[in-house]
């Protein structure tokens, strides 16, 4: 799982010379939100996103006169561009470039080597269709979430009873949950039919939860409803 296999390639790019309205209209062609800025040996020198345009156009631009226009027609995407923008490189992994873009909170990293030239772009688009195909959830089927104490041997006996029953396995994730000598695993099975294997695991003395429970149970038991917040702010 590394940025190198996952990044794309072919990467569409805009010189800093170019309108705001130019790089406008290369998103609106290609579908894309993110256009890195590099120089005539590839080196990234900045990105410019469609956050960065719509900030630059007026809200009324359509009812502005002629002149105004052309004025906004003169800014440059040098203008508007994030200068020396974070970026990754193709040797790190897929977690890190996921804790990267929500760190840094946005939407894509150029990915460059070790000289800086530009050599791909990684987006949450693209760390989305890894992590499906990764965890094979592209294909039809369950997922699961079983409570198990945190021991030696929980996740052999979870995946020993399903296989016995004959179920493929398009991955299996463990997570934390809110009691710290605990965790949560998640099998995703490639069948539909999975009352069997629920009961087997029930028997077997495993705590079978609803996945988005198990999200629920995450979240602060002591914070007031929304309701209760807009009452006392009120």
């Amino acid at each position: 799982m590394f940025v190198s296999r996952s990044m794309t390639r072919k990467v569409i790019t805009v010189d800093q010379e170019a309108s705001i309205f130019d790089a406008q209209e290369l998103m609106a062609h290609n579908n894309i939100r993110h256009l890195p800025i590099v120089d005539q040996e590839q080196h990234l020198i900045g990105i410019v996103t469609d956050r960065d345009i719509r900030s630059a156009l007026p809200y009324r631009f359509l009812d502005m006169s002629t002149g105004e226009k052309e004025k906004i027609s003169a800014i440059k995407v040098k203008d508007v561009m994030t200068k020396d923008p974070i970026s990754i490189s193709p040797a790190y992994t897929i977690p890190d470039a996921l804790l990267m873009i929500q760190n840094s909170k946005v939407g894509a990293l150029p990915v460059v080597d070790d000289n800086k030239r530009l050599k791909g772009i990684i987006s949450v688009r693209d760390l989305l269709r890894t992590f499906i195909n990764v965890l094979g959830i592209g294909q039809p089927g369950t997922l699961l979430c079983v409570l198990v104490e945190e021991k030696i041997g929980q996740l052999k006996r979870i995946v020993d009873a399903i296989t016995e029953e004959n179920i493929s396995f398009g991955s299996v994730l463990v997570g934390r949950y809110w009691d710290k000598d605990k965790r949560a695993v998640f099998p995703y099975l490639l069948t539909q039919n999975v009352a069997h294997v629920k009961k087997k695991l029930q028997n077997l003395g495993f705590t079978l939860l609803d996945p988005m429970e198990w999200y629920l149970d995450q979240l602060p038991k002591n914070e007031p409803s929304a309701e209760k917040k807009l009452t006392l702010e009120e």
